[in-house]
């Protein structure tokens, strides 16, 4: 059995190379950018019932545009490394939450709402944003209580 492993190995070197070559990348990339992005979201963000107008908004057409591909490209990577981050080392649920915020989609700030109504994302995410000296995400409080009602705690 372990002869057949080590064989294995063997054969697939070059593979495993790269494996554990983009393990390290995503895991420091991950450490850098997720906190990054999660102190730039705005405190009040979750307090509306509806999404705040964006910045850019009021850019050109042509600019808006380009901004907001940049946005979604950068969305789809992070909950793409998010999801592999969530079988090797890496803040996978912390950078799915985050691509999920840069995307844009129909009900988009509805799911982030239920999202971040979760204790635990919650928490990381305000722990994050503690380390880089911002306040902390207001959620209201009829949706943590809704999440309280339908998963209540031990």
């Amino acid at each position: 059995m372990m002869s057949s492993w080590l064989r294995w190995i063997s054969d697939h070197q070059t593979a495993l190379g790269w494996l554990i070559a983009t393990s390290i990348l995503t895991f420091v990339v991950s450490l850098i950018l997720v906190p990054v992005f999660v102190a730039r979201i705005p405190s009040n963000y979750f307090e509306h019932e509806k999404r705040p107008q964006v910045p850019w908004a009021t850019q050109h057409p042509a600019m808006r545009a380009i901004l907001l591909v940049a946005k979604n490209v950068g969305g789809v990577l992070l909950v793409i490394l998010g999801l592999v981050m969530l079988v090797i080392p890496g803040q996978g649920i912390a950078s799915i939450v985050v691509g999920i915020t840069l995307l844009d989609f129909p009900g988009k700030f509805r799911l982030e709402r239920w999202l971040i109504s979760h204790s635990p994302v919650l928490r990381s995410i305000n722990w994050l944003r503690q380390r880089a000296h911002k306040e902390p995400l207001v959620v209201p409080e009829k949706e943590r209580t809704k999440q309280e009602k339908s998963h209540p705690q031990p």
